[in-house]
């Protein structure tokens, strides 16, 4: 026991920050934040407790099988029906090998059923089958059977992948047309790219699932035991009414638990189904469009960059260093390189590297990965850390419950034999050798079910399941404030963030380069794109090394509009500059080849080609970062077209690119070289494993290109610092551009802050001993010129240090250091797929404001989440001491076993619905994060906690034993009417102080309990139904829940018992608090224990 109880109510935090939370003290940040466990003793991470982790995020299935062994559970089917399923990797990996060894046979059988569906009626349109071969050469089984046994002589046989793009009458480099008919046409062809999903649960398997719940199962069986009893004794008319209330009421719990969880599970469905559908760009009709994945066709044209997912079977028209990572399909880690002799490439699989262009020939259940995903189902489980620990807690309270429930069971039967129980009428129930076998069954049942009931309140089954309420509806909030939660740990990891490291072009800055300023011909142009100073010649090189030095695009339409330029927006900007200059791209794409590229590389911030000129001259161009290629650089093109040494010129260039850095510009430089064609290599295996030369560049030209600050972005930094989250900067940007970037988002106060260690270079940080880098990441605010591993070495560093990290990026090298930190933020705009999916949020409009956002959201989570517990132990708490005390004292419980399920319901479903919806408030801003280890019920919570459940405890008590009295009943003749008037003022006083009380626990640390209040109509609409219900209960359902109908001067009396609640909330929050969590106290003597034992 004692392993469970360390964890929900006795769990501390390591962090020290214990009472700054939405349900736990001063909006103020304390001056202990910098300086954990001055105030009190700290607690360790206790390796006995299965529920004590910290990070649920790469987790062992050991760890997370744990706790679930560990877990006092009653429906094991609905508590972890969205935890992660420990055995799914290895169904994955058993269905993988399957198909790659039967795909034939799988398809086949997909297509059978398929086409059964559709012509039942039942089939959807997006998975039909291809039906007829439209008119194209070659069909669809020959394309689906090359592309899958990768049959290189049937490749040939085709013509080779020219001639199997002719006959699917595709321009290899133009792409199909932009025609709504060419592609429909496509598609009934050789099908869509979609799969079948497999049908997610239907209500009625959730209404199964609730059923499961052990309690309710011996509710039933007791209620029919009732239900036949009644009968016998007391005939139809009036037997069935005990039974049949109690049966009715767990129907009654089943539905709305049913209906709740089915509500959730398909908000959880359309977020996967936001997941899945990734955007890509294709080639059509010579232009570069986006479209959704499931909209690409067999014959179109993709280009692939590094971290772009396979979106089809296909096979490669061209490409440079290609390298795909096959993992998600053969199982093997290795990296396959693509070329000519190895031209096909597999739906689902990553580009590991490289740059080319790809054929698409199979799409849909015709690819092994279309079929993969058709016979394996979407798994939305995963445990987040907070549900592991509400899993404790609940356990906790359930063994209390569970010990309440048979201390009740026993009183009652003792006091039932002994002959000291009375009926309503003030009879004896039990007299030895009278009272008949059937009057003592029915007794006993009687007593039993108030046992049973007491249990379905005191277990908190609905409580780890909060989590997953409030999660659905922070996830679906999070969507429209441009955030896509892929993990749901995130969602609350992200309220215990302590600092973020953030990217600065597109999260910071608003991605909308333009080239602003431009250094050529050895001077400054008067204007960036004007080339009437300059040389024709050093024009023609810029040129020809901007558009063959480019993963980008233009186009010109045939209509005569306005050129459209494509790509990412560097490369945009960079078109769009040497397009003004008098660049001719396409032109200069047909009258040379590129031979052999170096994609851009985040390492070495350059990129390269070298292009081949008619049959002899080679051109080596490299673009980059400034500083970096001006390094290689041994002269420069002046405007007379004549080279001269750069020497005499470097220190000019070198001032002008940092004069340019500090007016926030990023500087590229523009640079090129010649090469004999003899140096080249002529075989292709050769060319590939060709290092382009790097040295001896001539200098052709250096641009400045403006990318503005994000509008908002400062008031974001200025929320995150007064909540006390770090903001950092990593970029691969120039350290004058990074520092001048910063000090206009705000990350850096003044110039006098901008020393180093507050700003450092990748590469200084890198040099550093793990020991020193773990001393300088806390003073890091400025990382320049860092590369992807240097981002990791600081996300360990500041991890190791006790924070927890939250990182943007956005490109495939980003993936290590998103998997590594606690939240991983990926960029939905620019990022790739690999670097996605390496995350757990993807940030739909790559703006900085929005992973604030994600901040309030997190922090929200954790507070619903407080609010949820605190209301319910309340009920908890009260409803156990009343029914205890009275069943000790009399024999008999004031709260029917009815009644005790209709308040399960308010406060399991109901209360969950009302509280964990709350959106969040600036409030929650004003505090620092969530530790950790922080107590799940901090000191203000019991406080409240305490001073509620003393109150109703109190006035429940006094109306049990003096109500008659008091109610002025005592003279009533009708004795037994005046105690069920008596117990029913007693159960509709308790219903009104839990209604009441939902207010107080909106705003456990606000002295107004009301504000916002109607921002939240869902809270109003509950609290409005309940009370109607309730007055419905009480005056039409008399027989049914064993009340009678109140006068209106006992509903005034009831609504004023409960309406104080509200004035002992205001005197209650005057009580000071102490800063050291209870957990503390409560845990010392098992650690002495321990020590001891240990000792």
């Amino acid at each position: 026991m004692s392993a469970s109880s360390s964890n929900g109510l006795l769990l501390t935090s390591m962090s020290g920050r214990h009472d700054n939370m939405e349900a736990g003290g001063s909006s103020k940040l304390p001056e202990d934040v910098q300086h954990p466990s001055d105030h009190h003793e700290q607690l360790e991470h206790d390796p006995d407790d299965p529920f004590d982790l910290d990070n649920t995020k790469n987790a062992s299935a050991d760890s997370l099988r744990r706790w679930r062994q560990a877990s006092l559970v009653l429906n094991a089917s609905r508590r972890f029906r969205y935890t992660l399923d420990l055995n799914k990797e290895e169904h994955y990996e058993n269905r993988r090998r399957m198909i790659r060894a039967h795909a034939q046979v799988i398809r086949a059988a997909l297509l059978f059923k398929l086409a059964g569906e559709q012509q039942t009626g039942f089939g959807s349109a997006s998975s039909t089958p291809a039906i007829s071969p439209g008119n194209f050469d070659i069909d669809l089984e020959k394309l689906v059977s090359m592309t899958r046994n990768q049959n290189m002589s049937s490749l040939q046989q085709h013509g080779g992948v020219k001639g199997v793009a002719e006959k699917l009458k595709t321009n290899m480099e133009q792409g199909i047309q932009e025609d709504e008919k060419e592609v429909t046409d496509r598609k009934n062809a050789f099908g869509s790219n979609t799969y079948p999903k497999k049908k997610g649960k239907s209500f009625y398997m959730f209404l199964w699932e609730a059923w499961q719940d052990l309690t309710l199962i011996i509710l039933i069986i007791a209620a029919v035991t009732s239900l036949a009893l009644g009968i016998k004794t007391e005939g139809l008319k009036e037997g069935w009414l005990d039974g049949g209330s109690i049966a009715f009421a767990v129907f009654l719990v089943i539905i709305v638990t049913a209906v709740s969880d089915y509500r959730q599970s398909l908000q959880f469905q359309n977020l996967n189904d936001e997941k899945r559908n990734i955007q890509l760009e294709v080639m059509r009709g010579g232009r570069t469009v986006k479209i959704s994945i499931y909209d690409v066709v067999v014959g179109d044209v993709i280009p692939l960059r590094i971290g772009d997912q396979v979106p089809a079977d296909g096979v490669l028209i061209s490409g440079h260093s290609l390298a795909i990572d096959e993992s998600s399909m053969t199982g093997e880690s290795k990296i396959v390189n693509k070329d000519q002799k190895s031209p096909f490439l597999m739906s689902g699989c990553k580009v590991a590297d490289g740059v080319g262009s790809m054929l698409v020939t199979g799409v849909g259940i015709n690819t092994e990965w279309g079929l993969l995903m058709a016979s394996i189902s979407e798994d939305t489980g995963e445990e987040t850390p907070l549900q592991v620990r509400l899993n404790g807690l609940a356990t906790f309270i359930g063994i209390v419950g569970l010990t309440v429930a048979v201390v009740v069971l026993v009183a009652l039967l003792v006091r039932y034999f002994t002959g000291t129980t009375q009926d309503s009428n003030g009879a004896t129930q039990f007299v030895k050798g009278k009272t008949s076998i059937s009057d003592i069954v029915d007794d006993c049942v009687k007593i039993f079910t108030i046992a049973v009931t007491i249990v379905v309140v005191a277990v908190p089954e609905g409580l780890p399941l909060a989590v997953t309420l409030t999660l659905a509806y922070s996830m679906r909030k999070m969507m429209a404030d441009k955030a896509l939660v892929r993990r749901l740990s995130a969602c609350e990891t992200m309220g215990s963030a302590t600092t973020i490291c953030s990217d600065k072009t597109g999260t910071l800055t608003l991605n909308q380069m333009t080239v602003v300023e431009t250094y050529a011909g050895g001077s400054k142009m008067d204007v960036a794109d004007n080339p009437s100073g300059l040389h024709p010649k050093l024009v023609a090189l810029i040129s020809e090394g901007v558009a063959q030095n480019t993963t980008g695009n233009v186009f010109h339409p045939k209509d005569g509009g306005e050129v459209e330029i494509s790509g990412s927006p560097t490369e945009k900007a960079i078109l769009s500059w040497a397009y003004k200059l008098g660049m001719k791209f396409d032109t200069i794409r047909s009258e040379s080849a590129i031979i052999h590229a170096f994609p851009f590389n985040s390492e070495k911030k350059r990129g390269g080609v070298a292009v081949l000129r008619g049959d002899s001259e080679v051109f080596i161009h490299w673009k980059g970062a400034a500083e970096i290629v001006l390094a290689c650089c041994t002269q420069y093109m002046d405007s007379n077209g004549t080279l001269q040494p750069i020497d005499d010129q470097k220190e000019f260039f070198r001032l002008a690119i940092d004069a340019m850095a500090k007016n926030s510009l990023r500087c590229v430089a523009i640079a090129c070289r010649t090469q004999e064609l003899s140096q080249v290599p002529k075989e292709q295996e050769d060319l590939d494993k060709w290092s382009l030369p790097e040295d001896e560049l001539t200098l052709l030209a250096i641009v400045g290109i403006k990318d503005p600050c994000r509008p908002g972005v400062r008031e974001a930094v200025r929320i995150c610092t007064s909540a006390g989250v770090k903001v950092r900067m990593v970029t691969g940007d120039n350290l004058q551009t990074a520092k001048a970037i910063a000090l206009e988002c705000g990350i850096l106060s003044s110039d006098t802050e901008a020393v180093e260690p507050t700003i450092i270079e990748g590469k200084v940080f890198r040099e550093l001993s793990e020991k020193e880098r773990e001393q300088v990441a806390k003073k890091i605010t400025v990382m320049g010129r860092s590369s992807p591993n240097d981002k990791l070495l600081l996300v360990q560093a500041l991890r190791k240090n006790g924070d927890v990290v939250a990182v943007t990026g956005d490109g495939t090298n980003d993936a290590p250091a998103l998997h590594e930190a606690d939240i991983g933020l990926s960029m939905g705009i620019s990022g790739t797929e690999v670097a996605k999916e390496s995350s757990d949020i993807i940030i739909l409009d790559d703006n900085f404001a929005s992973v604030v956002k994600v901040v309030r959201w997190g922090r929200s989570v954790y507070a619903n989440i407080q609010k949820f517990i605190q209301f319910q132990l309340t009920v908890n708490v009260a409803a156990l001491v009343i029914n205890v005390v009275a069943a000790m004292s009399s024999g008999d419980v004031p709260l029917k076993a009815v009644q005790l399920l209709w308040v399960n319901l308010i406060m399991d479903t109901l209360g969950a619905l009302a509280l964990a919806t709350e959106p969040p408030t600036d409030h929650l801003m004003h505090r620092t994060p969530v530790g950790r280890r922080e107590p799940l019920i901090t000191n203000i919570m019991w406080r409240n906690l305490l001073v509620q459940s003393f109150y109703q405890v109190a006035v429940l008590l006094v109306l049990n034993f003096a109500g008659l009295s008091i109610l002025g009943l005592s003279q009533d003749s009708n004795h037994a009417h005046a105690v069920e008037v008596k117990n029913t003022m007693i159960f509709n006083a308790f219903v009104m102080c839990q209604i009441f009380n939902e207010f107080n626990a909106r705003k456990p640390d606000e002295m107004n309990v009301f504000s916002g209040v109607s921002k939240n109509p869902l809270f109003i609409a509950i609290v409005g139904v309940t009370f109607v219900l309730q007055i419905l209960i009480v005056t039409f359902l008399g027989e049914f829940a064993h009340t009678v109908a109140l006068s209106w001067q006992l509903w005034l009396a009831s609504i004023a018992i409960g309406l104080v609640s509200w004035p002992l909330a205001v005197v209650g929050k005057l009580i000071p608090v102490p800063k050291t969590p209870m957990s503390v106290y409560f845990k010392k003597p098992f650690r002495k224990f321990k020590a001891s034992r240990n000792a």
